[in-house]
């Protein structure tokens, strides 16, 4: 079997990419629903549709604030290389890839499948501090860590 060499700075550059994206998105969705509740006409008729749409603002400037913290909490990620288990660290397993970093789940990069992960997950928090050839059970599932960059 190949190895598979990962660029961590590659990954983390990807991740970093992929939040901005979204907070991009999700500010010309709050923009659009907002000037869509100001062409309402002001008529009792519409108000409950007013203030579904001042509900759903609502909702997306929460998302959007939960988007800005991942960003500032990416910014604290070191991209240097780990010998054991960090935050900022990629870690091969032999079920799964993992990038302790942010808690923004599964993605792909490359056509593989990546877990980003908050250090305080309770995956994270198992393997912190594990090196390669450690192994461990979480949820049932033994997993023994391959390779830490």
């Amino acid at each position: 079997m190949e190895k598979i060499v990962f660029e961590k700075s590659d990954i983390r550059d990807f991740v970093k990419a992929t939040i901005a994206e979204k907070i991009e998105k999700l500010k010309n969705f709050i923009e659009f629903t907002l000037e869509a509740s100001r062409d309402i006409k002001k008529t009792p008729k519409y108000d409950s549709m007013r203030e579904e749409m001042q509900e759903e603002i609502y909702q997306m400037q929460r998302q959007l604030g939960a988007l800005n913290d991942l960003r500032r909490n990416m910014a604290k990620v070191l991209n240097t290389a780990t010998e054991r288990v960090q935050l900022g660290s990629l870690v091969i397993t032999n079920k799964a890839r993992f990038y302790v970093s942010v808690s923004l789940g599964e993605f792909f990069f490359e056509g593989d499948r990546f877990y980003a992960i908050s250090p305080e997950s309770p995956m994270a928090k198992k393997m912190m501090g594990m090196k390669p050839g450690d192994e461990f059970t979480l949820n049932k599932i033994h997993q023994k860590i391959v390779e830490v960059l």
